[in-house]
């Protein structure tokens, strides 16, 4: 590979989205800001291998990522995980990613908690060659040895090595925190009360439509 091509860098943001929220959309501006990306491709999973299913059908899921993202150009829906039958592997999703975008960089977007747990993923290991990581940065927060040498072995602290390269590198992104969580959302629905704010407001015009998570 010739490390002297600059290529374009898009941003892979994954998950149920069930609800999709302000966290979501907030670390999505910040990474697109901090590191220039061309674009950052949200992709609601299916059937995650690590949970129970949503009950919150795939097809809404992605109506309220699609509503919660219009008119931001640099954002884009992918729903190459929803015509799959069987889980989600990450693995597969990036293969198919590298398959539709040859000559662009991909970086996953994690948070430290998920980096952290990627030795329960499937075919973990081989990740980091169809994908730079962008991993969120918690405070305080510590690894145990394998993911602190897997860190180690693979970390960046020259942003050029995301355009240069096409996979391969883990950056450590630092961005303002918003501890926001679905389940906290899903939680104050059932709850009757009112978690506006928490999410937009097209998201919660979804929700109420639809009588969700009561």
């Amino acid at each position: 590979m010739d490390t002297m091509v600059n290529h374009q860098i898009i941003g892979i943001l994954g998950g149920t989205f069930n609800p999709i929220h302000h966290g979501h959309l907030r670390l999505a501006v910040e990474l697109y800001e901090q590191l220039d990306l061309v674009k950052i491709l949200f992709i609601p999973s299916a059937q995650p291998p690590h949970r129970e299913s949503p009950l919150v059908s795939s097809q809404l899921r992605l109506e309220m990522v699609q509503a919660a993202i219009a008119g931001m150009s640099e954002f884009r829906v992918d729903d190459r995980e929803l015509h799959h039958s069987g889980p989600s592997y990450t693995i597969n999703t990036l293969i198919s990613l590298r398959e539709s975008y040859p000559n662009y960089s991909l970086s996953l977007i994690l948070g430290m908690d998920a980096f952290a747990s990627l030795p329960t993923w499937y075919k973990w290991e081989q990740l980091i060659t169809l994908t730079h990581f962008l991993v969120v940065q918690r405070p305080n927060y510590s690894l145990n040895k394998q993911m602190a040498d897997f860190l180690a072995a693979h970390q960046t602290f020259n942003q050029n090595d995301l355009t240069n390269l096409m996979a391969g590198k883990i950056w450590l992104a630092e961005i303002p925190s918003l501890t926001i969580s679905a389940t906290q959302i899903r939680t104050a629905i059932a709850l009757g009360k009112n978690p506006r704010y928490l999410l937009p407001q097209v998201v919660l015009d979804i929700i109420n439509t639809q009588q969700l998570y009561r």
